[in-house]
C-alpha cells in the first residue's frame, strides 16, 4: 500500500473495445473531467496512439472502463511504467474493481481531494521454453496455465520448485496463479482465496487423476517450472490466446518485476467485503454459457 499519493492531473480513460457500453460510459466520465477544467484522454485499450502515450510517460493515471477483463488489459499494458489504474466496473464479476457503474461520480470527487491509497498486487512472468530456446514471455495478474488442448485426454505434466522436482500430475491442467488469481481460474478449479498483499505463487490442479489433488501456496520467491510430458496442451496467460505446446515444453513462472497498482478508497477491508458479496449472490447464476 501507498499512502499520501499524488492527486493525478494527466488522466487516460480507457474503456474495453468490444464493450459499446463502456465506451458510452467514458465519454460522459471525460465530459465530467471537462466540467472541472482538467483534460483527460478517451480511447480504447486497444487504440495505438493512447498506448503509445502510457508508454512515453504521459499520464499519472489510467482510468478502464469494463470489467475484470479490462483490468487484466489494464495490468499488462500499465505495470511496467507504474501507472496507477482506477477501474469503474460494468461487467458481471468485478472482483478486481471496487467501483459499481453508479458509483464512480463520488468517487472521482474523492480522488480529487487526494482521498485514495494505491494497492500493489504481484505479477508473475510466464516465458515458453523449448529446446532450452525461449519462444517468448508474458507478465501476468492472474494466472499462467498448462491445460488440455482440443481432445479430451488429461495431459501428464511434471512440477518443479527451484530446479527440485515437485510431482508429475495426471490431470486435465495445472494452474500457477498469483494472489489476485486465487480469485479467478483457481477459485474454479477449488483453489483457496489468498489476500492480494502477499507474494506467493498458488500452484492448483485442475481435474487431478490419481494425482496429488490439492493445491500448494509456494514460499515467496519460490520459482515453478511445468514441464508437459506427454498429451495434447496449451498454454494460456490470463485468458489471452491460447499457444500450443510440444512434448517436453516447460513453462517457467515467477514473480514479476512488475505489480499492478490499483488505487483503492476507503480501509483495506474492501477486498473481503467485494469478496463475501460475489459468493452470497453469484451473478453468473442464471447468465447463458
Amino acid at each position: 500500500m501507498r499512502e499520501n499519493p499524488s492527486i493525478p492531473q494527466h488522466i487516460a480513460i480507457a474503456a474495453h473495445p468490444k464493450m459499446p457500453e463502456a465506451i458510452a460510459e467514458a465519454a460522459t466520465i471525460a465530459a465530467y473531467f471537462a466540467e472541472r477544467g482538467m483534460n483527460s484522454v478517451q480511447g480504447t485499450l486497444e487504440d495505438a496512439a493512447l498506448r503509445k502515450q502510457v508508454k512515453s510517460g504521459e499520464f499519472d493515471l489510467v482510468l478502464a472502463v469494463g470489467g475484470d477483463g479490462t483490468m487484466l488489459r489494464a495490468a499488462s499494458l500499465c505495470s511496467p511504467y507504474n501507472l496507477p489504474i482506477l477501474g469503474v466496473n460494468l461487467g458481471r464479476l468485478g472482483f478486481l474493481i471496487q467501483i459499481r457503474r453508479e458509483e464512480w461520480r463520488p468517487a472521482l470527487e474523492a480522488l480529487l481531494k487526494g482521498e485514495f491509497w494505491i494497492e500493489n498486487r504481484m505479477m508473475i512472468r510466464a516465458e515458453h521454453v523449448r529446446a532450452g530456446k525461449s519462444l517468448g514471455s508474458w507478465h501476468a495478474l492472474n494466472e499462467a496455465a498448462v491445460c488440455r488442448g482440443r481432445t479430451v485426454h488429461p495431459v501428464q505434466v511434471s512440477a518443479s520448485l527451484d530446479g527440485r522436482l515437485l510431482t508429475t500430475y495426471v490431470v486435465d491442467g495445472l494452474i500457477a496463479a498469483t494472489p489476485t488469481g486465487s480469485t479467478a481460474y483457481a477459485l474454479a478449479a477449488g483453489g483457496p482465496i489468498l489476500p492480494p498483499e502477499l507474494r506467493n505463487i498458488l500452484l492448483v490442479p485442475i481435474a487431478p487423476h490419481l494425482s496429488v489433488e490439492r493445491a500448494i501456496v509456494l514460499s515467496e520467491g519460490t520459482s515453478v517450472s511445468i514441464t508437459l510430458r506427454s498429451g495434447d496442451a496449451v498454454l494460456s496467460v490470463d485468458g489471452q490466446v491460447p499457444i500450443a505446446l510440444a512434448e517436453n515444453d516447460v513453462v517457467n513462472v515467477r514473480a514479476g518485476e512488475y505489480a499492478a497498482q490499483f488505487v483503492r478508497f476507503g480501509d483495506p477491508g474492501y477486498f473481503y467485503r467485494n469478496l463475501t458479496a460475489h459468493m452470497n449472490q453469484n451473478p453468473l447464476i442464471g447468465m447463458q454459457p
